[in-house]
């Protein structure tokens, strides 16, 4: 057990701000209950602001248990899995609480999944029910009978809106040809309505919740194969309870929360969706990234925080008209899934005088290990300090048994109550990853002497893009089924501004033509639009060892001194 007594193997701890306990005593119980606590304690607080749409936390639980019914009257059964393929929505707050009150298990789906993915997810986690979106139906329907779902429930955007934008939504829609037609049977093809009707209430009983799973949240881990990460209701709630503890001057104020992070990943879930609802705070969902409209919704709703990637900050700070918009009700920006450059957080802070906080999580520990105090010390570049009960070692990356002294880089394992079950049906991986109650995280990095972390490289190949993790081997195989390719390599490069793009290097077949427009064009047929690479460079040969292997490494080094020297070019023009 963690105490300040003995620090000396967990240094972070003499740099938690004041009144952070090093131990927690977690409340055990499911994860359902941080709403039905808000709604208890807080009814008439809002807690969704969807445009002119606006729904208290008394009518939210109300909705929620009147969905779980239905799902039950329709057939659910205690740990059948539900797949949730929407954007932020108030349809997927209410379906995510709903599907755990009925006995469910989440699995959170993106909608930009292509066939490949879609179908993968779906036949992997088992799930037998699906909630969606009508403007995704298209691509559903042609699946539908790979997908083998056995009861498919479909909303639309202006269900989530209030007269009249609802009837001027639905009329834009049809005048622009952008309405979807769904062919609704009333048993397998359902109306989102159908989980509105009636006032039977159903709230199902978890007495074991730290054996109970709640979410099968899907991952590529270092592989590029996804899989379902189990998440029971306890390693969630725990989470949360350990933010809580972290941002405990947060806990006790009233707060608006930007909700721009998908939600079908699991740092927007939990920041954007789980958070603060146990707090009882008011959730502002974005169903899309459009700058201007974030732009719009801060000045409106007056948000205090806004959780986010530094790709978002970066990108709201490059709009012309920035400066006419006053974003201070911003108190703090929690930030996460890439680094934020430390020019890009002053000028962030500058111009919106909120704090920014830097973390670090990975699906596997649902989600947050890492963060930066709220209060203390806080250091630029560094992912911050364990939460509470949560232990933090840099080993060697050889075996991964031998403890490194700071200063020291190596790989990053973790312990704590947050840690994952396993992967779902996959005992060997599960092993390889969980070794001895220790994750191994697949994470470069090494610890200063204050206990703060900093993560020198990324899991093995990975980039991130806009906020989403890319795996290479998926991009590369993609690259590999056009018939006009040799040989082809995906990386994720440096850019100025948007952090990483990808870029596909390819050698085509010999005797054969081949376009950039080409290349591009079958990756956006096959794959979700943030893992289509927008730079491809056709080569001869690629760079790779002596056994073959493509140097995807020298690749990326390449473009890293690319950017380097335009830099410096830039620097002597000016």
């Amino acid at each position: 057990m963690m105490t300040s007594e003995n620090s000396t193997g967990f240094p972070w701890l003499t740099h938690y701000d004041e009144g952070v306990q090093p131990s927690i005593e977690y409340k055990k119980h499911a994860l359902f209950a941080f709403l039905d606590e808000a709604a208890a304690e807080h009814p008439r607080r809002t807690a969704i602001i969807f445009r002119n749409y606006r729904l208290n936390y008394r009518k939210l639980n109300e909705l929620v248990e009147i969905v779980a019914a239905n799902l039950r009257a329709q057939g659910l059964r205690d740990g059948d899995r539900v797949s949730i393929m929407l954007p932020n929505l108030p349809q997927t707050v209410i379906a995510f609480w709903a599907v755990l009150k009925a006995g469910g298990v989440v699995v959170m789906t993106n909608p930009l999944y292509m066939e490949k993915e879609l179908v993968h997810q779906i036949h992997d986690s088992g799930a037998r029910f699906m909630i969606t979106l009508d403007l995704v139906w298209p691509k559903i329907s042609e699946l539908r009978d790979k997908l083998g779902i056995e009861k498919i429930f479909v909303t639309k955007i202006s269900e989530a809106l209030r007269f009249p934008l609802n009837i001027l939504y639905d009329f834009k829609s049809r005048r622009e040809g952008t309405a979807k037609q769904v062919p609704f049977d009333n048993e397998t093809l359902l109306p989102w309505k159908v989980l509105l009707k009636g006032k039977e209430r159903f709230c199902t009983r978890i007495d074991d919740p730290a054996e109970r799973l709640a979410l099968l949240q899907y991952t590529g881990g270092t592989t590029g194969i996804a899989k379902g990460v189990m998440l029971t209701h306890h390693n969630i709630s725990v989470n949360v309870q350990q933010c809580c503890a972290m941002l405990q001057e947060l806990v006790h104020q009233k707060h608006t929360f930007m909700g721009l992070l998908p939600y079908f990943h699991v740092y927007g879930l939990t920041t954007c969706l789980i958070f603060p609802t146990s707090l009882a705070a008011t959730i502002i969902p974005f169903p899309r990234y459009v700058p201007k409209d974030v732009l719009d919704g801060i000045a409106k709703h007056k948000p205090t925080i806004f959780p986010g990637a530094p790709s978002v900050y970066i990108s709201l700070m490059q709009q012309k008209d920035v400066a006419k918009y006053d974003l201070t009700s911003i108190d703090y920006c929690i930030a996460g899934s890439a680094p934020m450059p430390v020019e890009q957080m002053k000028r962030f802070k500058k111009l919106t005088g909120a704090a920014i906080i830097e973390g670090f999580g990975l699906t596997e520990a649902s989600p947050i290990t890492h963060l930066n105090p709220i209060r203390g010390l806080n250091k630029p570049g560094s992912i911050g300090v364990p939460f509470p009960d949560t232990e933090a070692r840099i080993v060697d990356m050889e075996v991964g048994s031998v403890p490194l002294p700071p200063g020291k880089i190596g790989e990053l394992i973790i312990k704590g109550p947050q840690v994952m079950q396993g992967y779902w049906n996959r005992p060997d991986e599960t092993a390889g990853t969980l070794r001895n109650g220790w994750l191994y995280t697949g994470d470069i990095a090494t610890m200063d002497e204050d206990g703060y972390f900093f993560i020198v490289d990324r899991k093995k190949d990975m980039f991130i893009v806009g906020g989403y993790n890319v795996y290479p081997r998926e991009i590369d195989e993609v690259l590999y089924e056009h018939p006009k390719v040799k040989e082809a390599v995906s990386v994720g490069v440096p850019h100025a501004t948007r952090g990483e793009i990808i870029k596909a290097y390819v050698v085509p077949k010999s005797g054969e033509t081949l376009t950039k427009n080409e290349v591009i064009s079958h990756c956006r047929a096959k794959l979700a639009n943030y893992k289509v690479p927008r730079q491809v460079e056709f080569r001869e040969e690629l760079p790779k060892t002596i056994v073959g292997k493509v140097l995807r490494r020298a690749l990326r080094a390449e473009e890293e001194e690319k950017l380097r020297k335009k830099k410096n070019t830039k620097s002597d023009d000016q």
